[in-house]
């Protein structure tokens, strides 16, 4: 069984963008801390992660602790789930989604993306 990712916790809006332009493939979980949905689907989701999607870096932001970053990318609910490939966005998923579902969404692009990654010149 593969390992599961640690959602690294992003505590500032500047580690937030620092993230998005750093990483090839990024995933940021905001969440909250009343939140019993998040809590829940956050283990699954890690597990989904780990075993379809391995080079996409998982992150996780406290919106009541950092509420410009949930503010700049415009969520206003949690959960909220971004995805994002070479800094530009390409997924949203907000308030009720399935791991299947996510997971269909992702595995084409995600697939083309780390086949043929881009290059920036």
């Amino acid at each position: 069984m593969p390992e599961v990712p640690i959602f690294k916790t992003l505590d500032s809006l500047q580690a937030l963008n620092e993230c998005i332009a750093g990483e090839p493939a990024a995933l940021i979980w905001f969440t909250g801390p009343e939140c019993r949905v998040c809590q829940g689907l956050k283990p699954k989701m890690g597990e989904l992660v780990a075993s379809r999607f391995p080079r996409l870096a998982c992150h996780q932001i406290d919106c009541a602790k950092t509420p410009e970053a949930a503010a700049q990318h415009q969520v206003f609910t949690v959960p909220t789930l971004l995805v994002f490939f070479e800094g530009q966005p390409f997924l949203r998923k907000t308030r009720s989604f399935s791991l299947a579902e996510l997971s269909a969404d992702l595995e084409r692009p995600y697939s083309l993306f780390f086949q043929y990654p881009v290059k920036v010149f």
